[in-house]
């Protein structure tokens, strides 16, 4: 019922549980989960999970890596890609990007692979998984030079005319479990008025926790078996039913990455 189109199943906070997660998230009705790479020692890992429990996966560089990338990395990633392209399972380029945080001292090398990745996605027709947070105008400006066929803008949280720019060059844009929180009103604006469309669903687990798992002075490990109820408070925002939702964003996660309709 469910698709969780950004979760890092393979992420070291689900080493010691993570059979036990994939059975929390199924019986939940989570049917699929999309897990990007971040870097490239992990390209195996996310494949061989995918694999496993029938999920899907991406590849590619998070900007929060490029400091410890090399620039050969980038032809490690071309060539997994390339061996990819024939797998069902691979759905995307990603999990790319750029973010910009304050004292952020390394725009132009993250800028750099970025762009280099989105060649690689656009050689092989792939879509994008784009990392977003405080760069939507320049991550626009370079898919606008570098055209690839769509995607997903992972946790969406920009203005009406970024929206619109992500939308217009095929992109979905993700949402979760910030949508829960009561002082994300721009995000909750997005979540209750964009088109049908627009959104895709995720958990970007095990980060991002919704509401309930900050409450209390204390923050708990997000898991995709959270979608479900992270979805609800999407379709209260709608003023539609949770049925209705999964049934759109289930539409939504396979335009968005083409591949996932057979899966």
């Amino acid at each position: 019922m469910w698709v969780d189109t950004h979760c890092h199943l393979d992420a070291a906070e689900f080493d010691a549980d993570r059979e036990a997660v994939v059975e929390r998230a199924r019986a939940a009705e989570v049917c699929m989960m999309v897990l990007p790479a971040v870097a490239c020692a992990g390209f195996e890992r996310v494949r061989e999970l995918a694999h496993r429990y029938r999920f899907a996966y991406a590849l590619g560089i998070h900007p929060l890596y490029v400091d410890d990338a090399r620039e050969q990395d980038l032809e490690i990633l071309r060539e997994a890609v390339a061996q990819a392209s024939s797998d069902p399972r691979f759905v995307a380029v990603g999990e790319i990007g750029l973010d910009f945080l304050p004292r952020t001292s390394n725009v132009a090398r993250q800028e750099w692979f970025y762009r280099e990745q989105l060649r690689i996605a656009q050689k092989f027709a792939m879509p994008v998984i784009v990392h977003v947070r405080r760069s939507a105008d320049r991550l626009l400006y370079h898919l606008r030079r570098i055209a690839v066929p769509g995607g997903i803008a992972h946790a969406f949280n920009g203005s009406p005319v970024q929206a619109q720019g992500f939308l217009e060059l095929g992109l979905r844009l993700g949402f979760g479990g910030a949508a829960t929180y009561d002082g994300s009103l721009r995000i909750r604006r997005f979540a209750a008025g964009l088109d049908a469309g627009a959104i895709v669903l995720e958990t970007d687990a095990p980060d991002i926790p919704p509401q309930w798992l900050r409450d209390g002075g204390r923050t708990g490990r997000n898991e995709p078996a959270q979608l479900p109820r992270i979805a609800q408070c999407i379709a209260q925002l709608r003023g539609i039913g949770a049925p209705e939702l999964a049934a759109l964003a289930k539409a939504n996660s396979a335009a968005a990455l083409p591949r996932l309709a057979a899966l």
